[in-house]
């Protein structure tokens, strides 16, 4: 044993080897024995709550390619990054959750600051959930959480560590392993899907958040133009993975059983690879498929396959299986070629005020460089995004993977910090509600202390529009708290130390907007704009 090797010390140096050395936190006082000495070669990332400390770890994962470190506080700090949670699980994104526990000797008496029942707490939404017997397993606890959270189905993991197990001797510890993180379909199953596909008349492909995750989104392209398929984008979409200008590119899905199966009518086949099937929300009966439809589903993860209402499911990693059935179809050239989606791209012969989300889209379009990449949380409004702002390039877009909201201005800095921390440079826009800012408004303080080249375009229409349409929908008037007047966002955003301004015109924000991508620092524009009907 070297002199004065700790639990703490050598789980640093595991840390080091398996490339986890940006802590993403909220320091609480059981975490401090953790974070003591932090080393000079580690950086932290301090959030100013839970919730956006877990979201922005989500979104520097899924840049990065590589799981990533949440560092939280006890129970209290875990409870306030369940929402989070949620969506790195519903996203697959690989990464290790960890809280303090109160001192071992304490625990038995439900000491203040104690994690009653610790690894129940995050459940069901992690894949592994562990507190170590012994201060000795805290470095394989590690290693064990790096290898679950990297295997398909990739995820979330938690562990809990008692404060005082950071200062115990140990020796060192050298079982460090590595893990697949892919796995190929069963070619005999694969084989016969791409007969199956080759033999449709009309075939649909939809291809879901998986496919770009796994580096699939070539391959799509190129087995979209041999099948001369139809391509639609998967339902309430995290990830796009299919260029969106594509002349097969139909459009959304759609979201209701009814709408979907309306959508898919007249294809005989529908081809789902890498996302579930399906996304459903809100509520309207209808059949699952059209009755002279049938479906395929190719996915990483056994769960998704298991919970489809439809089809029949092929397990295996997307990129891996779109490479294969490109060798495995034959041609499509005898298909008819699909109608591409239809943009009107209709704007008022005289400028509304205040603006209407498509004047915005159509002024956004006319500045956003093409290498940008979008975070939308503007819920009411991705409709009018696929319209005018069309995903056209890989890890591009991002938006929360659950049906929660305050995901998208910290999920933006995770974005920003993974592309510093790869030698990336692009813009990173966030496209926010002004509802779903306000779940979230702290994250700006960490994007304006790492001087992050963030624009927040943040549309103010005084009101939770998403909900209304649902009320719309589900026949359901006089719900309360649908309504957001009297916040000025511009003053919260230069509190927090960001660049803040008004545009009430398109002239405005053309011009704010091309300001903000050369300013050197995080910029919040906020523009005043009607209530949009979400297409449900």
């Amino acid at each position: 044993m070297t002199e004065h090797s700790t639990v703490h010390s050598v789980t640093y140096d595991l840390l080091r080897t398996l490339e986890l050395t940006t802590v993403f936190g909220n320091p609480g006082s059981t975490e401090q024995p953790f974070l003591q000495e932090f080393p000079e070669d580690f950086s932290y990332v301090l959030a100013l709550q839970e919730a956006s400390v877990v979201a922005m770890a989500d979104a520097f994962a899924q840049v990065t390619g590589r799981p990533a470190l949440a560092n939280l506080h006890s129970s209290a700090g875990v409870g306030n990054a369940m929402g989070s949670v949620v969506a790195a699980y519903h996203g697959g994104t690989p990464l290790i959750i960890t809280s303090g526990q109160q001192h071992r000797e304490l625990v038995i008496g439900d000491p203040y600051l104690g994690n009653r029942e610790a690894i129940t707490m995050p459940k069901p939404w992690v894949k592994w959930s562990y507190e170590p017997a012994r201060a000795e397993d805290v470095p394989e606890a590690f290693m064990r959480a790096y290898a679950e959270a990297l295997q398909p189905p990739t995820g979330p993991v938690y562990l809990s560590i008692p404060m005082d197990d950071w200062r115990k001797p140990l020796s060192g510890f050298t079982r460090r392993r590595t893990v697949s993180n892919r796995v190929a379909p069963d070619t005999e199953r694969l084989r016969a899907f791409a007969d199956r596909i080759s033999a449709s008349r009309r075939p649909a492909l939809v291809f879901g958040p998986e496919v770009d995750r796994s580096g699939g989104w070539d391959a799509a392209v190129s087995l979209a133009e041999k099948l001369r398929a139809s391509v639609y984008g998967a339902p309430l979409m995290d990830r796009a993975s299919f260029p969106e200008d594509h002349p097969q590119f139909g459009g959304p899905l759609g979201m209701s059983v009814k709408t979907i199966s309306d959508r898919l009518t007249g294809h005989d086949l529908v081809v789902v690879i890498g996302a579930e099937v399906f996304r459903y929300y809100p509520y309207v009966p209808g059949d699952y498929l059209p009755s002279d439809t049938e479906l395929l589903q190719i996915t990483a993860d056994p769960a998704v396959a298991a919970a489809a209402r439809v089809g029949d499911s092929l397990l295996g990693d997307p990129a891996i299986a779109i490479e294969l059935l490109l060798d495995m179809v034959t041609e499509g050239s005898a298909r008819t070629a699909p109608e591409p989606m239809p943009r009107p791209r209709e704007l008022p012969r005289t400028p509304n005020s205040p603006l209407t989300p498509p004047e915005v889209y159509a002024a956004l379009s006319r500045v956003r460089p093409s290498e940008a990449v979008i975070v939308n949380e503007s819920t009411s409004t991705l409709a009018q995004q696929v319209e005018w702002l069309p995903t056209t390039r890989t890890g591009s877009f991002f938006a929360t993977a659950s049906g929660g909201i305050g995901w998208g201005t910290p999920a933006a800095v995770g974005v920003a910090l993974a592309d510093r921390d790869r030698g990336v440079e692009r813009p990173v826009v966030g496209l926010i509600g002004d509802g779903s800012f306000q779940y979230s408004v702290q994250a700006l303080y960490t994007a304006a202390q790492h001087d992050l080249p963030i624009v927040y375009v943040v549309m103010r229409n005084h009101e939770y529009s998403i909900l209304k349409s649902f009320a719309v929908l589900e026949e359901t008037p006089g719900v309360p708290g649908l309504d957001l007047p009297g916040i000025d966002i511009a003053s919260l955003a230069r509190g927090f130390g960001c660049r803040a301004v008004e545009a009430e015109t398109t002239d405005d924000l053309e011009r704010e907007f091309t300001a903000a991508l050369s300013a050197g620092t995080t910029t919040v524009i906020v523009v005043p704009t009607q209530p949009q009907k979400a297409m449900l």
